[in-house]
């Protein structure tokens, strides 16, 4: 198969950073909490997905995206993958700056559109309401930055490891995207109420200024420890599973 062209690959990481905000930012923003009352008028139940139907939206943007365009791009959708990808010789260190302008634009484009839609209901207002991610009196559980930055730096090494193991050329074939995407899914069931779940810079850049509310000034934080962890799984797996070759860019076919 002939290799993508660069275009190809800006677009694909673009798309797929889109419908990963669009869909797992959209189902916390519109789904995760619906209230209907009982026909009696008194008695109210929920019909919102709740935390686990989020994590499971999140992860489904991955796995789908990933069958969609994994093949033209490599499938990142993310910064510290990116990052990750370099450190370990899949992705030339050249390539790196296209692919998270690619991702930031494409989470943007999708907070955008998020936020247009979501003003389409009576009473909405953005501040606080655009799944942003945060610590302190910003967290869903008021997590400190320390907690959120251990948490957030854990788990996007683990998740690393995961993709670089997943996409292995010793791995089953064909299993890559939905190793992925479950891994996703588990970290949110884990972090959704210490940080929101970020482990994705560009995700956490797309919705942080429609959010405001706080989201802007600790954006700083969702930049620096989802970078750290993809640094740090880029280089473990490497180290502990391909016998200590690190290529730290020079990317193999």
């Amino acid at each position: 198969m002939a290799a993508s062209s660069p275009v190809a690959k800006l677009g694909a990481e673009l798309f797929g950073t889109f419908w990963l905000v669009f869909g797992g930012c959209g189902s916390a923003i519109f789904a995760a909490k619906q209230i209907a009352e009982a026909e009696d008028g008194r008695n109210a139940f929920q019909l919102g997905i709740g935390f686990l139907g989020v994590s499971l939206a999140f992860g489904l943007t991955v796995v789908t995206m990933a069958y969609a365009v994994g093949h033209v791009s490599g499938g990142h959708f993310n910064p510290a993958v990116s990052l990750g990808a370099a450190v370990s010789g899949r992705l030339p260190w050249k390539e790196l700056p296209g692919y998270w302008i690619s991702q930031v634009v494409g989470g943007l484009l999708a907070g955008l559109l998020l936020l247009l839609i979501a003003k389409g209901k009576p009473g909405f207002t953005a501040e606080g309401n655009m799944a942003a991610n945060g610590y302190g009196d910003h967290s869903p559980g008021n997590y400190s930055l320390v907690a959120v930055l251990i948490a957030e730096i854990l788990l996007t090494a683990f998740f690393l490891i995961v993709i670089l193991g997943a996409t292995d050329g010793r791995a089953p074939k064909g299993f890559a995207p939905l190793a992925i995407g479950l891994s996703l899914t588990l970290i949110h069931l884990i972090s959704i109420p210490i940080s929101n779940t970020s482990v994705n810079p560009a995700r956490s850049t797309a919705v942080a200024f429609f959010n405001g509310n706080g989201a802007p000034g600790q954006l700083w934080l969702f930049w620096l420890a989802p970078l750290i962890g993809g640094l740090l799984g880029g280089l473990l797996y490497p180290l502990m599973f391909e016998d200590g070759k690190l290529k730290f860019g020079k990317a193999t076919a």
